[in-house]
């Protein structure tokens, strides 16, 4: 079937909308029309070229919508149910058969080289393939092709331009403090980047209670909501030193720490600011080649842990319906991060959350508040 799709062209150019062509759905596919879908970072980070998903591609990670058609294999979803988008896993390895999903041993394969396992590409324009399967869906289109591992049934009251971002970068963000850190209440956590990961996270601490919510953000307006959804302190980063500021707040140190970053200066300032036992859980991709954050003789002598976190440490049939719960209670105020912008002006939304008017950007296509 033809479809409309934001094509990565060149690496650091502007999306362009195009008509390519998608396959059928086969046994083991889910056709999904598009309603909504958020841009993460991840999807910048691949069209500049710095993961391994050849250009042209269509990329895309936080989709929901609407069945359209099933292949004869799947049986979870049926055409007309309401979805999410999110990574794909393969269900049988060690990892995901211990809850693990996002550690599964094919995790590369299915989400980050721009085809099927089979090499196959799902998309074309005449004779030019295109990449597809990013996250196993490529959803910055109308219609994307999704699995039964990496899609889940939405209840009929969420909105579909609340619901996409929890495919990646709402799991990331509140699963990092709440399942990968498992932060008990009470305890102290600092977290850097107030994005929309960031901001996540600082839902994710409120729920579980922690006493110290540091966030450490450059943009004023962030900050502010930073507090109004939870943070107890809040650190503009070019008023001085990181960690002389973090440690004015909790001068032992922090118990936890959330990057969302991935700079190295700012990862060197955090470990500095760790308390004993300190844990710095890291989900900001770093520049390649960078190295492991803290001085190896502070490591050992404080007993500190640096971790790598992958979408929370979530298996999101399990834990998306929990955010979806504290979304209902109002614990998970999702609306205030996102601003929602029409699928055609993607690049004018790219920038418009570049330059930090707005937290979380939401591209709506037909029916995205059904």
């Amino acid at each position: 079937m033809q479809i409309t799709a934001a094509v990565a062209r060149t690496p650091g150019a502007d999306f362009t909308l195009e008509t390519l062509e998608l396959d059928a759905p086969r046994p083991d596919e889910i056709l999904v029309r598009v309603a909504a879908v958020g841009v993460c970072h991840t999807d910048l980070v691949a069209r500049e070229g710095m993961m391994p998903f050849s250009l042209p591609a269509v990329l895309g990670h936080e989709g929901a919508g609407v069945v359209e058609a099933v292949g004869s294999a799947v049986t979870k979803v049926a055409p007309g149910d309401r979805v999410a988008l999110t990574f794909r896993s393969c269900g049988q390895c060690d990892r995901c058969a211990s809850g693990d999903p996002a550690y599964c041993y094919s995790m590369p394969a299915l989400n980050y080289i721009g085809m099927r396992p089979d090499g196959t590409k799902a998309l074309k324009q005449g004779d030019q393939a295109v990449s597809s399967n990013f996250f196993g869906q490529s959803s910055f289109a109308t219609y994307a092709l999704a699995y039964e591992r990496n899609v889940l049934k939405l209840p009929a009251d969420i909105p579909f331009v609340v619901a996409a971002p929890l495919g990646c970068g709402v799991q990331t963000g509140a699963g990092g403090i709440m399942l990968a850190l498992a932060c008990p209440r009470g305890s102290s956590l600092l977290i850097t980047g107030g994005g929309a990961v960031g901001l996540s996270a600082v839902m994710g601490a409120a729920i579980q209670g922690c006493g110290k919510i540091i966030v450490v953000e450059p943009h004023a307006g962030r900050r502010d909501l930073a507090l109004a959804l939870g943070a107890t302190d809040v650190i503009d980063p070019a008023a001085g030193d990181l960690a002389t500021q973090v440690r004015a707040i909790a001068p032992q140190g922090v118990d936890y720490a959330f990057d969302t970053t991935g700079r190295p200066d700012t990862q060197a300032g955090i470990m500095a600011a760790l308390a004993p036992k300190g844990v710095l859980g890291i989900v900001g991709i770093s520049p390649p080649d960078a190295p492991m954050p803290g001085n190896l003789g502070a490591v050992l002598t404080f007993g500190q842990t640096v971790r790598g976190i992958i979408e929370g440490d979530s298996d999101p049939d399990a834990f998306i319906p929990v955010l979806i719960e504290h979304w209902r209670a109002g614990r998970l105020p999702l609306e205030k991060l996102i601003k929602a912008f029409p699928f055609d002006q993607v690049n004018a939304a790219i920038a418009a959350q570049h330059h930090g008017d707005c937290v979380k950007v939401v591209l709506t296509l037909d029916d995205a508040k059904a």
